[in-house]
Parts: C-alpha cells; sequence; structure tokens
C-alpha cells in the first residue's frame, strides 16, 4: 500500500501500490488545480483506496466531455487530494503530488497535449493523447 495527503496531514489515506494509470494531464482545469504546469493522477480501484485520517470537503465540476467530477480537499489546507469522475465511477483518481513517496513519472501517459505548455518535455515514446482519450 501507498499513504499519502495533503499539505498539512490533516486528511490522510492509503491506497494500492500500484496505478491502473498514471496520467500527466496538460489541460487548463489540471494547471489551475495544481498552481502548475500539468496535473498528475494515480487512478486505482475504489474498493483499493482507504481514507485513514480527515475528513475531506467535496467540490463538484462538469467536464468538457460531460463527466462530472467530484473533488476531495483537506478544509484546513486547501490542498485537492483526490477526485472521482461518472466517467469511470469504480475508480479513485488520486492526485499523484499527494503521495507520500514521489512517483517515477518517465511512463505515465499525457493527455490534452495540444494544450502543453511551451518548454514541457514528454519522454520519447511515452503514450500521448492530444486530448481526453475516449
Amino acid at each position: 500500500m501507498r499513504q499519502g495527503g495533503c499539505q498539512c496531514g490533516g486528511v490522510r489515506y492509503e491506497c494500492a501500490d500500484t496505478p491502473l494509470k498514471l496520467i500527466v494531464c496538460h489541460c487548463a482545469e489540471c494547471r489551475k488545480q495544481s498552481a502548475s504546469a500539468f496535473g498528475m493522477t494515480y487512478q486505482v480501484p475504489k474498493t483499493a483506496f482507504r481514507l485513514t485520517r480527515g475528513a475531506p470537503r467535496f467540490w463538484t465540476r462538469a467536464s468538457q466531455h460531460g463527466a462530472t467530477i467530484v473533488c476531495a480537499f483537506c478544509p484546513e489546507c486547501g490542498s485537492r487530494v483526490w477526485h472521482a469522475s461518472s466517467r469511470t465511477p469504480d475508480c479513485i483518481n488520486v492526485k499523484a503530488g499527494s503521495l507520500d513517496e514521489p512517483m517515477d513519472i518517465s511512463g505515465a501517459m499525457h493527455i490534452w497535449t495540444d494544450r502543453c505548455l511551451p518548454g514541457v518535455v514528454i519522454p520519447p515514446g511515452a503514450l500521448q493523447f492530444a486530448q481526453q482519450p475516449v
């Protein structure tokens, strides 16, 4: 199992050691959410995720493709910790930066690469999609 949580430690979780998918997303929403050049998602089955401390707050938004995204964040520090999408109801999309141990993202899938910021280098051979894969 892997452990992770928010910046202040008020919300903690554990999840599967290996993700179903590791995604680097270059869309505008993920850039805003992460306040960085891209967002990272560590997708696990819902059954392989367990909240171990705290009570997150939730915010819901619609995606560009009509999915409902329910976002969990710490009510104290505001860090986004995970989200769930109506497109993948059996999965939890952990924000990879919230994991205690850093991820090797060299094999990650990159999505919304048509919105990738200048200067961001995608590793050669990485699976890429110009927009949201279907």
